[in-house]
């Protein structure tokens, strides 16, 4: 790993601690957390007062894996919004905390936020 790149992982590993010192999941609010990759992009729905990760969606599912091409793009963030919008909705789950992970907000986070809410998260 070449210097300038490690540089880069410790300024967003800087910027993902400075949000997760605001943002908290609780019980009746749980953090919505984003994780994207080159390839993929995941979701998790974390209760941090136990711990406990609530409802989960990645482009590596079975279900989803041949639809969009490549995991790692607008159109797969789309879908994984509305599938844990929906994963949400069965648990119980109307609101949440969005944690974008130290990623900025554009792009396929903003995407996958966008189609989160469309689904009827509320954040």
């Amino acid at each position: 790993m070449s210097s300038i790149s490690a540089i880069k992982l410790k300024r967003q590993d800087r910027r993902k601690a400075r949000i997760r010192g605001v943002v908290r999941g609780t019980t009746e609010r749980p953090r919505l957390s984003v994780f994207r990759s080159l390839k993929n992009i995941s979701v998790q729905i974390v209760d941090d007062t136990t711990g406990r990760t609530l409802a989960s969606a990645n482009t590596l599912e079975k279900n989803l894996r041949g639809t969009t091409g490549s995991g790692g793009n607008v159109k797969a963030a789309v879908l994984i919004g509305k599938q844990i919008a929906e994963r949400a909705k069965e648990k119980g789950i109307n609101k949440v905390a969005f944690d974008r992970g130290g990623y900025r907000y554009h792009g396929r986070v903003k995407a996958l936020a966008d189609a989160a809410r469309e689904g009827g998260l509320q954040f």
